[in-house]
């Protein structure tokens, strides 16, 4: 309901208790002040909140109607489906509304779907009440370590997107510098073509849902933290592929880079841990 109906409904609801026009419960129209005004652009404006509101709810809706469409979990008509994608838009609603400074960000519905799923899918049945307040709340606790990356105004600074992905440059370069100097001096592909995408989605749409929930153990359990995690995966991505990225140019590596292989994830995972203990020695 927008500002106008609840106007209009109020003022019927006046005539039909033959309130006076002085009820001091409810403005008239000639009472309306400039900033309550559907042209008002002021942040303070109920109007311009619910413009605002209203585009973010139907951004959501396009993204949640697009995740995992090859998973009946998520999609379809069934009631199943479409209850676990009511769920998704409440939280991803309120999640925009306590954080005013990020709001909703194209994408965190593939960063909140495998969450749900694993909640949802808890063989506890006394947890099934409670799967949208966990979901919530551990969404906010991951995000919490990546938010800076969903906020435009940082992209630039020390804790922004682009600082993450030189971070993930230096660790390439750090292992191994043959395959840095090739790909970002000799072919010039650029890490922000490609590891924008893995680094903001956490490798959501690298790899199939089940290799997903996989690698994401591995992110949320590891000692040092889902951020540097996340980086040591990245740059073993990097790795177990160099040798057709050594001998591919700028075409070619960055098609492979944006459209990642299948690969075995326990091996990824394993190059991941001996980069860490590489640069531990």
């Amino acid at each position: 309901m927008n500002p106008s109906e609840i106007t209009r409904r109020l003022e019927k609801s006046n005539l039909d208790n033959n309130e006076p026009d002085g009820n001091p419960g409810f403005l008239s129209r000639s009472e309306i002040t400039h900033g309550e005004h559907p042209l008002s652009l002021g942040k303070s404006s109920i109007w311009n909140q619910f413009f605002r509101d209203s585009e973010i709810m139907e951004q959501i809706d396009r993204d949640i109607n697009r995740t995992h469409p090859d998973m009946h979990f998520f999609s379809g008509d069934s009631t199943f489906a479409k209850s676990n994608r009511e769920a998704l838009r409440n939280i991803l609603i309120v999640f925009a509304k306590l954080n005013p400074g990020i709001r909703y960000v194209q994408g965190m519905n593939e960063i909140l779907a495998p969450l749900f799923y694993v909640y949802k899918n808890d063989p506890n049945e006394e947890s099934a009440a409670s799967v949208e307040a966990d979901t919530f709340f551990c969404f906010v606790e991951l995000l919490s370590g990546f938010r800076d990356n969903f906020v435009q105004q940082l992209d630039n600074s020390v804790v922004g997107i682009r600082s993450t992905i030189t971070r993930l440059s230096q660790l390439l370069k750090e292992h191994d510098e043959e395959l840095w100097r090739h790909l970002e001096m000799t072919t010039k592909v650029n890490p922000q073509f490609y590891a924008f995408r893995w680094i903001t989605l956490l490798l959501t749409q690298e790899f199939n849902f089940a290799d997903c929930l996989f690698i994401w153990d591995t992110l949320l359990s590891d000692p040092d933290g889902p951020q540097e995690t996340l980086l040591r995966i990245c740059c073993a991505m990097l790795i177990i592929v160099r040798k057709r990225l050594l001998a591919g140019d700028f075409t070619s590596n960055l098609k492979l880079l944006q459209h990642y292989p299948p690969t075995n994830i326990s091996h990824l995972l394993y190059v991941a841990n001996k980069l860490r203990v590489h640069l531990a020695g």
